[in-house]
């Protein structure tokens, strides 16, 4: 990505990027209310941390004729360093003039951004994707929305409603799970269709890496303002970093074998990040997951600095082995001969990409859909959380039906957050065996 300043989240610069499929449907009389060739189309993003501001950026050079209009965050703070970012990053490019009372803060700040545009980009922390989704399309909105899409079974239900009306009201819904949009990833795809590569039996799918930010408290700092500016670390907002990050991998497990898995196995635990600060995530999670098929995936994910980092994944199929690592992907047949090789050096970031499809789907008519497959992926991370948590087997009709909720319903600033700290400010941690899946 050309970019000058603004990666797609600070903390995940240098690791393997990735994509995500579309459906398109061609141009037609029934979708040219969907099209608008010739108007202006109106941006607001909710969410003005790293991953918001980048997407911003990426939209407006998308397309020519998109304006942002309205931003919104928990924090004004946030939005006006967003603000400040997108104007640097773009300055000489394009002109950015976000009217003051256009700058939203607070818990019902996405409400009055929404409302005043055509497309949306939501990327808070993942706890309040569905209600802000659920508003925007309510609202017939245009969606980009972050992976993952919820941190909750109940957000995951909430999510597939919303899809779905989605696609009546023939609304654009792109989910960055980027790795889909990535051509080094569908030229591997495109040999799974063919099927050069054979009945896919097994992977192994990593997200292993040293972590990322810590945001200590500060004085002054309510339980919620702490939590939310913490996110990472708490469940609700977060939802462990294989929910958070290891859905990518997941994802692209989901998509190569062509199902989502039926169980999932595992361990996990807190050995490295056991500080206050580090809220109830574990640190590394390890999940086996079988498929309909008979697919058994192997998943890690690490959060321990000094560690082997390794974000990719590797697949067997019956025919050839296929692979995946930073932007190379390759195809070996089973004495470790090269078959196929791609690599995406120098290739258009799979980043800008999803946003230009967006964009070229919105003025065309079209529809693009990434809801189910973004929800579905989603669900396969928290039934690994729920696997690692409690030590038992999750199915997905489990997970799926679970009616743990995490993130209730609102929240203001003189709530509690839904997990709070003992007497010594420590919070609540998972111990297999003993944790319970409702």
């Amino acid at each position: 990505m050309k970019e000058k300043k603004i990666n797609r989240r600070s903390f995940v610069k240098n690791t393997t990027i990735s994509t995500g499929a579309l459906l398109t449907v061609p141009f037609s009389l029934e979708a040219m209310a969907n099209s608008s060739n010739n108007k202006k189309l109106k941006l607001a993003v909710v969410g003005c941390g790293g991953r918001g501001t980048g997407a911003v950026v990426q939209a407006l050079r998308a397309d020519k004729d998109v304006e942002l209009v309205a931003m919104a965050d928990a924090f004004l703070d946030k939005v006006e360093k967003s603000l400040k970012s997108i104007v640097n990053e773009l300055e000489g490019e394009i002109k950015i003039n976000v009217k003051e009372k256009n700058r939203f803060h607070g818990f019902d700040a996405y409400k009055k951004a929404i409302e005043l545009a055509d497309v949306v980009i939501l990327a808070t922390p993942p706890g309040f994707r569905p209600l802000h989704f659920e508003y925007a399309i309510e609202n017939d909105k245009h969606v980009f929305m972050e992976k993952p899409v919820a941190t909750d079974s109940s957000g995951i239900r909430r999510v597939l409603k919303s899809g779905k009306l989605a696609q009546e009201k023939k609304l654009n819904v792109v989910v960055g799970l980027q790795r889909r949009y990535q051509n080094s990833y569908l030229s591997l795809f495109d040999k799974v269709k063919k099927g050069d590569v054979g009945k896919i039996i097994s992977g192994q799918v990593y997200w292993n890496g040293a972590g990322v930010w810590v945001r200590k408290r500060e004085a002054g700092q309510s339980e919620m303002e702490y939590q939310m500016r913490n996110w990472y670390y708490f469940n609700w907002l977060c939802g462990d970093h294989i929910v958070e990050q290891h859905v990518h991998n997941l994802d692209v497990a989901n998509w190569f074998i062509g199902e989502y898995p039926e169980s999932a196995s595992g361990m996990g635990g807190r050995e490295v990040r056991k500080g206050i600060d580090h809220g109830q995530i574990f640190d590394h999670h390890y999940v086996e997951y079988n498929y309909p098929s008979g697919a058994v995936i192997s998943s890690q994910c690490r959060h321990q600095p000094g560690t082997h980092r390794k974000v990719s994944e590797t697949f067997q199929g019956t025919k050839a082995i296929i692979s995946t690592n930073k932007n190379v992907a390759q195809m070996l047949d089973h004495n470790g001969n090269s078959l196929f090789k791609y690599d995406a050096k120098g290739d258009k970031s799979p980043y800008q990409i999803e946003h230009d499809k967006l964009f070229e789907s919105i003025r065309n008519g079209g529809i693009i859909n990434d809801t189910d497959y973004g929800a579905m992926s989603t669900l396969t991370s928290i039934m690994g959380r729920m696997a690692t948590y409690s030590g038992k087997l999750i199915t997905r009709e489990q997970a799926l039906n679970s009616t743990d909720i995490l993130v209730p319903d609102n929240l203001n600033w003189e709530t509690n957050p839904p997990v709070m700290p003992d007497d010594n400010g420590k919070y609540p941690v998972a111990i297999p065996g003993v944790f319970k899946i409702s």
